[in-house]
């Protein structure tokens, strides 16, 4: 098989459909079948523990990001604060104003939207991160790939399949028409990651076809792909 003639359907069995459930990447149909499957089925309910254990460092370098203090504070004045030389009377009357308990649930959803909204006024530049089942008829070589273009590399988990004797698994990517482009050979192991080329990181965010072939050890002698396409999958937005 070619990187050319490499562009159907991407195949897997239950473990590369478990390790997808876990990073959210199915769609609607087949997630609620997953979902049931785990309530079901003990043996694919330790696939997905297993994919949670497994992919959860990806997620380290992603904090979550709490409002500032301030926002709180600005939201309970003006929800709560009043003007401390109201006469009493005044007060009592709006205890038992239907206006002012109108006004106030208005005040209580604006205050609410600008809380929500706060983060999203000027928010940082989110940078694009994408994943692809790397699979290919014919082979059992498997892996999920992970592009965080925030750090400028790809995450590799390897799923299943061994490299023969004296060879390497080369990733490459593939834009269009042109020439495949080297992303360097894999190392051997569960997870690695590969730090991806300025010119690479571009073409990689607009979600280009990603290739593992078999090569010399080493990697390929020539620049491009000299030995079988043993997995490949399409980049798609998280």
């Amino acid at each position: 098989m070619t990187l050319e003639q490499d562009n159907g359907p991407e195949h897997g069995g239950d473990d590369l459909l478990a390790a997808e459930y876990v990073l959210g990447v199915l769609p609607a149909n087949e997630r609620q079948t997953a979902s049931r499957r785990i309530d079901t089925e003990a043996v694919f309910a330790r696939m997905v523990d297993g994919w949670e254990v497994h992919l959860s460092p990806m997620g380290a370098a992603y904090p979550e990001i709490e409002p500032p203090a301030s926002v709180k504070v600005a939201v309970d004045r003006r929800l709560f604060a009043s003007p401390t030389t109201a006469p009493v009377q005044t007060r009592a009357s709006l205890w038992s104003s239907l206006a002012f308990w109108r006004g106030l649930a208005t005040a209580a959803i604006a205050a609410l939207a600008i809380y929500i909204a706060l983060p999203y006024i000027n928010p940082p530049v989110e940078q694009p991160r994408l994943v692809a089942s790397l699979a290919a008829e014919g082979s059992d070589v498997k892996y999920l790939a992970v592009y965080d273009a925030a750090h400028h590399e790809v995450s590799l988990s390897h799923v299943s399949g061994e490299r023969a004797s004296g060879k390497d698994f080369e990733l490459w990517m593939i834009e269009g028409k042109n020439a495949p482009v080297s992303m360097g050979v894999i190392p051997a192991g569960a997870t690695t990651r590969l730090t991806i080329s300025p010119a690479v990181q571009q073409k990689l965010a607009q979600g280009a076809v990603l290739a593992v072939s078999l090569e010399p050890a080493g990697g390929s002698p020539t620049g491009q792909p000299t030995g079988p396409v043993v997995a490949a999958g399409d980049l798609k937005s998280i």
